[in-house]
């Protein structure tokens, strides 16, 4: 397979309901979660990068740096929270309640890969929405 054989057969994939995109992004706040969730991916992208210079070029590991990639998910959380009308403590307290049914005290290997899923769904649907 060539480059062009292979876009050819890939474009064929793509979504192209553009029309039931456009009604979905007509919602502004599934505008804020994307604007929150691209925010999400490039900030911690930049945390990553940071990580990278210093593991695999040897730069100084950049702390100052590091605490304001946190800082910019910070933000963007808050943006995902607000729209979704959650508060970050009981997300907090949600994913320790999911990871204690996961994990009970301690982590194991063997436990990461043996998980109740439904257990978990269980604990993560007890979060309460707003409309």
């Amino acid at each position: 397979m060539n480059s062009i054989e292979y876009i050819k057969d890939a474009i064929k994939t793509e979504s192209k309901e553009f029309s039931s995109i456009d009604q979905r992004l007509s919602d502004d706040g599934i505008k804020r979660l994307l604007h929150a969730g691209i925010g999400l991916s490039t900030e911690s992208g930049e945390f990553l990068d940071a990580l990278k210079k210093h593991i695999f070029y040897g730069k100084e590991l950049d702390r100052v740096n590091l605490a304001e990639e946190i800082g910019d998910i910070f933000w963007y959380l808050a943006i995902a929270s607000d729209e979704l009308k959650i508060d970050f403590e009981s997300v907090m307290n949600k994913n320790i309640k999911k990871l204690k049914a996961r994990y009970g005290e301690k982590f194991t290997e063997s436990k990461a890969e043996n998980r109740d899923l439904d257990v978990e769904r269980t604990i993560l649907e007890e979060q309460k929405f707003s409309n």
